[in-house]
């Protein structure tokens, strides 16, 4: 007997795998012929309720055959047949209900126009209701059934949805529909809704979902509150990741707008959820005052900061933008990004470099630039390090160079985007960049000549902006796919983190109020410690750290020690008390010491010097004595300064060992 049953079960499960992989028109020809063989049933049960016994009571087949028709017409008209059965939910309901109540009235006008035998004109009314209920209890048999077998040998996913608003029904009823799931209830912080039931199922409150997660045995919860802010979603995913269940994510309101959330919308937390701050909107007189209806140019246009200032800028309607670039990939990559997001606009890709003054000039002249968002900048800290005189050259000169360029052009604004590691620097990077903010300061202070309006010059200072290429997010995103470890600089080490679109919108407004001269400062909010960002996004993974207390973890996380110039945290000031604040909430406006644009000129010209002997050390010191708050890592070694060492030795070598083997030579002949 017990051989039997083993037998019998994956026969059903076959067989009700084969009904579901069959062709959607034999699936149809199924439903079809059910709904027909039920329908005399359904009449004979409608005659019986109206005269009280159970009989044909003068049902002929034409009647039959024609109220068949009928059905049929009605059901293909109300697409019956091509709604999905694992799909059943209230908008299948509504087409049923509608399919019945035309039937009934086609019935009824039959009935009463004699095309019919003389049946009670109850009976189509009646039948109609019986018909729905037919359609109703057939369809969730069958679901019932196929999902039983498809899933009796399956283990099911034991699944909670954080949300009972709409998106949580929505994606319930997707889930729903999929055997490998069950949806067990919701979690809500609506006090209105906590206690009731939504579509069945019960509402839970968030706080206490740690107690329903274990007492329920939940393996994973999908947060569906988009709209939520994001301090509380980070508060929702830390408290689920502390009863240790997967967590992921329902994204995007213009997906429950448009009413067609699946489950394939879903996706894991990324770490960028979870970090920077609830995005305030931009005030649009501010974001648009240099904006709108002007020829704007950005340097850099293809890197993580310019691309972005990019996309924000032409949301404010400008003239024309030009997209300025030396990566030739990068800026054919974000052209065609721009121009199938913004059709409409006006856009000029140009290939060159920052550092040929005269042509970039000619560019501005030509296109009638009247403001300009300089980007162009080496970051990564290390690379410049190990190559000094290009940062400088690019970071600085460049700099000097884009900014006599807008001058001369005429450009009206002209703003550099800046970084905090310009403040009391440790590393050429942060050097370069302050030498860059020096420059601007210098030109702001020069005097007006006769007859020309004068370029306003500022700038604008921020953190680390999350997912860009200087970010350490995307690097422990790949040192985590690879299976580890981590590698950490140190334990306690800190930063500031804000997402690239509100840092482009901030950089936008603060140009919009520059007078001339001012460094603005963008508030950064709370300085996130390394560490445990590494460690959270191990567990978004959901993977463990392995440590001397876990040594079975996932991912291993390695301090390997500061890297050459590099700070264990960063600030935006470089004196106290030196910053006011402006119209705009997020943005300060500091005031600092600067040079003259002659004593500028002249550290150009000793740097200048220093690069062709490629002296390190001595570029070192000299930025020390001009910088203020410059403490640079004289350990740094430059690549090119290696080199050329290298060979440099490789030559005495060749020619000692020449001189020896000529010496050998005269001892043998003598």
């Amino acid at each position: 007997m017990p051989l039997r049953n083993k037998k019998a079960e994956p026969a059903a499960s076959h067989w009700s795998v084969w009904l579901q992989e069959s062709p959607r028109r034999f699936k149809q020809a199924v439903l079809l012929a059910i709904d027909c063989l039920a329908l005399p049933l359904i009449l004979m049960a409608a005659l019986s309720i109206r005269y009280g016994d159970w009989g044909l009571h003068g049902l002929t087949a034409h009647t039959i055959f024609l109220a068949g028709v009928l059905m049929t017409l009605c059901f293909v008209v109300c697409h019956i047949y091509s709604a999905v059965v694992r799909a059943f939910d209230e908008h299948f309901l509504q087409s049923v209900l509608l399919a019945c109540v035309g039937w009934s009235v086609l019935f009824l006008l039959c009935v009463t126009g004699g095309f019919m035998q003389d049946l009670p004109r109850s009976i189509p009314v009646m039948s109609s209701f019986l018909l729905l209920l037919h359609v109703w209890v057939s369809r969730a048999a069958i679901r019932g059934f196929i999902g039983h077998r498809l899933s009796q040998h399956e283990e099911k996913l034991r699944l909670m949805i954080y949300g009972a608003g709409q998106a949580g029904r929505q994606l319930m009823a997707a889930a729903g529909g999929m055997p490998k799931y069950r949806v067990l209830g919701f979690f809500d912080d609506d006090a209105q809704l906590i206690g009731t039931q939504v579509n069945g199922l019960p509402v839970f409150a968030g706080l206490s979902a740690t107690h329903h997660l274990h007492m329920l045995n939940i393996s994973e919860v999908i947060v569906a509150m988009p709209s939520v802010t994001r301090q509380r979603r980070r508060d929702i995913v830390a408290q689920l990741e502390a009863a240790g269940v997967h967590v992921r994510l329902l994204p995007g309101l213009d997906q429950i707008m448009a009413g067609d959330i699946s489950l394939g919308d879903v996706r894991e937390v990324d770490i960028l959820d979870l970090l920077g701050r609830d995005p305030m909107p931009p005030d649009l007189c501010l974001f648009q005052h240099h904006i709108k209806d002007r020829v704007v140019l950005v340097t850099g246009a293809a890197g993580s900061i310019g691309s972005e200032l990019c996309r924000q800028l032409l949301s404010a309607d400008p003239a024309s933008l030009i997209l300025f670039d030396h990566s030739e990939f990068g800026l054919y990559s974000i052209e065609r990004e721009l121009r199938e997001r913004f059709p409409e606009a006006c856009l000029i890709p140009i290939l060159g470099t920052v550092l040929e003054q005269e042509r970039l000039q000619r560019v501005m002249q030509y296109h009638g630039v009247e403001t300009v968002y300089h980007a162009a900048a080496y970051k990564h800290v290390p690379l410049v390090e190990a190559n000094p005189f290009e940062g400088i050259r690019n970071n600085s000169v460049g700099t000097y160079c884009a900014a006599l360029a807008a001058r001369k052009a005429g450009v009206e604004v002209f703003v550099l985007v800046s970084t905090d590691k310009a403040v009391r620097p440790t590393n050429v990077m942060g050097a370069s960049k302050r030498l860059s903010e020096l420059v601007l300061q210098a030109l702001a202070a020069e005097p007006i000549q006769p007859n020309q309006l004068g370029t306003c010059f500022s700038m604008v200072r921020f953190g680390n902006v999350l997912g860009s290429s200087g970010s350490v997010v995307p690097v422990f995103r790949q040192q985590i796919a690879e299976g580890g470890p981590i590698t950490l600089t140190h334990p306690d080490i800190t930063r500031y983190f804000m997402t690239i679109p509100e840092a482009a919108q901030l950089v936008i407004q603060a140009g919009g109020m520059a007078k001339g001269g001012e460094v603005f400062l963008l508030e950064m909010g709370e300085a996130v410690r390394i560490q445990d960002l590494a460690q959270q996004m191990i567990r978004l993974s959901g993977l463990s750290e392995r440590t001397s207390e876990n040594p079975e973890g996932d991912i291993e996380i390695i301090c390997t020690g500061l890297r050459p110039g590099e700070k264990l945290y960063e600030e935006l000031l470089i004196s106290d008390g030196g910053e006011t604040e402006t119209d705009h909430p997020l943005i300060y406006k500091a005031h600092e010491a600067f040079m003259s644009l002659p004593q500028i000129e002249a550290l150009f010209a000793e740097i200048r010097a220093l690069a062709e002997e490629r002296d390190t050390q001595g570029l070192k010191r000299l930025l020390m004595l001009k910088i203020p708050g410059y403490k640079p890592d004289f350990s740094a070694q430059d690549y090119s300064a290696c080199l050329r060492a290298r060979r440099e030795n490789q030559e005495s070598i060749r020619l000692f060992e020449a001189a020896l083997q000529e010496g050998a030579e005269e001892l043998s002949e003598n």
